[in-house]
């Protein structure tokens, strides 16, 4: 299977150093109330960027086997395509909402991820949106959650929409029949970074900036030092934090606010949460691990399934 080439560089700026382009966005939804929570934004991102909107749902075994309720059918095959017709159904009353986006639909069979990386490789898809409920284990999976293999795979950025998002006051969730999602504007005020010093970190930075100069937002940037038993007599690790934060800015960056670093001392995914809560941020940017990422710097994959989980906004990762 072949996919795009990594798309998290165009988005920070590497492939369109004038500004930020989003041609084309995926939404992958399984029709649950976090995916309707989801989808205000991934509509405000296209109606912002002239973007086109993929809205698939993958039928997979399991999730066939729930909508069926446990009906005797004659067989597999008359299960999916009933299964089928109703998620095209499903599909086409959220197209409903759309407005004047213009969007694609898709219904697919069988494992989610690599469905969705084919639409991804043939659709040269900019940003994957998706809801997730931050639940794990067993109930993910039968609730068909697939935020997880999105991230560990998706060759370009995702916003994960977890259900504590509270900017629903700006987003509207899913209207009544017969409304429309339009005009739900998409505003990024503040938006804080958080990085560990990876080799990519520059890029993830350069992402931020794009976003915070696309919104003229104010910008964070945010390490947190987990491991501080010795600070008290070896201070040195505070002032090469700071340094590094510093230097992740570049000179010569256009941007209405000046961006701030902060250094936090504690569990990250608190610090993280804390921070993005005091300063009423509207985006939480994070680096993803790739799959085959073992001995990654990024930070670990549970401190950032629990930001998503539980952040008060939005959360974009971008692969290393």
């Amino acid at each position: 299977m072949t996919l795009v080439a990594d798309k998290s560089k165009a988005f920070a700026g590497e492939t369109t150093p004038t500004g930020l382009s989003i041609k084309n966005v995926l939404f992958a939804t399984d029709f649950s109330a976090t995916s309707d929570a989801a989808l205000p934004y991934a509509t405000a991102i296209c109606r912002r960027f002239g973007s086109t909107l993929h809205a698939v749902h993958v039928l997979s075994d399991a999730s066939v086997l729930m909508m069926t309720g446990g009906v005797d059918y004659v067989s597999m095959g008359t299960i999916y395509e009933d299964a089928h017709n109703e998620a095209k159904e499903k599909l086409d009353a959220l197209a409903a909402h759309y407005g004047e986006i213009p969007y694609r639909s898709y219904v697919r069979h069988g494992q989610v991820w690599s469905n969705l990386a084919a639409i991804v490789g043939q659709n040269n898809i900019d940003l994957v949106v998706v809801g997730t409920h931050g639940r794990t284990g067993l109930g993910k999976l039968l609730l068909g959650s697939v935020a997880e293999d999105i991230l560990r795979h998706a060759p370009c950025p995702v916003l994960t929409v977890g259900p504590k998002v509270c900017g629903w006051d700006k987003l509207p969730v899913l209207p009544a029949q017969g409304r429309e999602l339009a005009p739900a504007e998409l505003e990024l005020r503040n938006i804080l970074v958080a990085v560990n010093f990876a080799q990519d970190a520059p890029r993830i930075v350069r992402a931020a900036i794009r976003l915070a100069e696309q919104f003229r937002a104010r910008l964070t940037l945010m390490n947190v030092i987990e491991d501080y038993s010795e600070l008290g007599t070896q201070p040195g690790p505070i002032e090469e934090g700071v340094r590094r934060l510093q230097e992740l800015i570049p000179k010569d960056e256009p941007l209405q606010y000046p961006p701030e670093t902060v250094l936090e001392f504690g569990s990250a995914r608190e610090r993280i949460l804390k921070t993005a809560t005091e300063r009423e941020c509207d985006l939480i940017v994070l680096g993803a691990r790739a799959a085959a990422e073992v001995g990654s710097t990024h930070l670990p994959w549970s401190t950032a399934h629990t930001v998503m989980a539980h952040a008060h906004c939005p959360v974009l990762t971008i692969r290393g």
